[in-house]
């Protein structure tokens, strides 16, 4: 049934005013630093309290004027911007605590699933310090997991990586949302990033949502100018293998964005 947010916060000088709802899809919060992507996320996770509105997942409210639950409470599993995994803990540990709450014979059960689906096998007693970057990624995915979430949401998780390790890491965030057909929600301000995986892209600029639609239609249909200023690449910034230019203009020639109209490069 997907996920609904439609939250107002006032901190200070800065106000989150927003409203989108996604399916059991990859909605990408896409914005400059400071947009209240990352705030969105809290609020849907329980870490901050809206000032007024609606949270609803699934069907539940995880927030509204008469409800709040707790964060342990909400099926929302999450990977942070830093990752969070306990140095102490071994690769097992870390994943097991995220089953919290969960029958101790089923936890292992699931730990053992997830070790072998993320491709942790043999790392499972080495901690954090010990092992790559990419597979602290898979083990903060895997952790997210364990409580078999109703959404997963992810705050910029490979910000951090170089090239080869996001490529790999988006195409496992990818099957990961289509084996579990949950609503994942992730929050970039990487344009490529967000074009290349979003279902559904959500723009936020300015504590608002300024435009909500596909990559395509938001690329092609620009509601305002701050959304077009967004996307528009510099040639200095553009990606050959998404684009091929044609004099002062460039056209997207990847599969996926194929028949796009022709974009100014100013």
């Amino acid at each position: 049934m997907g996920i609904a947010v439609e939250i107002k916060r006032v901190m200070g000088t800065f106000t989150l005013d927003v409203s989108w709802d996604a399916g059991n899809e990859l909605a990408v919060l896409f914005g400059y630093s400071g947009s209240g992507k990352s705030l969105t996320l809290r609020a849907i996770a329980g870490l901050m309290k809206p000032d007024s509105g609606t949270i609803t997942l699934s069907g539940t409210k995880l927030y509204d004027r008469d409800r709040n639950l707790p964060p342990q409470e909400r099926s929302v599993g999450f990977v942070f911007q830093d990752l969070a995994l306990f140095p102490h803990m071994t690769v097992e540990e870390n994943i097991l605590y995220g089953g919290h709450g969960v029958e101790a014979k089923e936890r292992r059960e699931r730990c053992s699933r997830l070790v072998s689906r993320f491709r942790l096998s043999g790392l499972e007693r080495r901690r954090p310090g010990d092992i790559s970057g990419g597979q602290r990624q898979r083990v903060a995915f895997a952790r997210a997991l364990m409580r078999r979430p109703g959404a997963l949401l992810l705050d910029e998780p490979f910000s951090s990586l170089d090239a080869p390790l996001r490529a790999e890491m988006r195409e496992l965030l990818r099957d990961v949302q289509r084996e579990l057909m949950i609503p994942v929600v992730l929050v970039t301000h990487d344009r490529e990033e967000a074009l290349g995986l979003a279902d559904r892209l959500i723009i936020y600029a300015g504590g608002r949502v300024e435009q909500t639609g596909t990559p395509r239609e938001v690329l092609t249909m620009p509601k305002t100018e701050l959304v077009e200023q967004l996307l528009v690449y510099d040639r200095e910034l553009l990606p050959s293998r998404l684009f091929t230019t044609k004099g002062s203009n460039y056209r997207v020639r990847d599969p996926l964005w194929a028949g796009l109209p022709m974009v100014s490069s100013r």
